[in-house]
């Protein structure tokens, strides 16, 4: 049964402006440590890659935290959600901590799917859950 449904889109030149002006701050405060360092290689092989690859991280968790209700409130934070890859390359939503401990506690589970073009970014998130109402 569909818990809740988010969705996303973000502008990709907000994402570039808030690193000009904030660095890598910026991006630690939306990227887990895995994500980061993916970042920081993407980043350093072609810029404007790395700065897509924020957005759609960023896009991502607005959807996820959007389709759980909770909005950027505990325990939702940006650092532990994670968008990750599984092997056939499909993103999936990786929880960490409080956020992982309230997820599992609902019997949830969380379908992402992230895409981006020169200027934006958009996700969409399905979170189910397994309890009968």
């Amino acid at each position: 049964m569909i818990y809740g449904i988010g969705t996303d889109i973000c502008d990709v030149r907000r994402i570039k402006a808030s690193l000009d002006k904030h660095g890598d701050r910026f991006a630690l405060k939306i990227l887990s440590e895995g994500e980061f360092k993916t970042w920081k290689a993407r980043s350093a092989r072609w810029p404007e890659r790395g700065i897509r690859f924020l957005a759609t991280r960023f896009s991502a968790k607005e959807a996820f935290s959007k389709a759980i209700g909770l909005g950027m409130r505990m325990p939702m934070t940006w650092r532990l959600c994670e968008v990750a890859k599984l092997p056939s390359g499909a993103p999936t939503i990786v929880l960490h901590g409080v956020l992982k401990e309230w997820f599992d506690a609902k019997q949830l589970s969380a379908h992402i799917s992230v895409t981006d073009e020169t200027d934006y970014a958009a996700s969409f998130c399905v979170v189910e859950t397994q309890l009968q109402a």
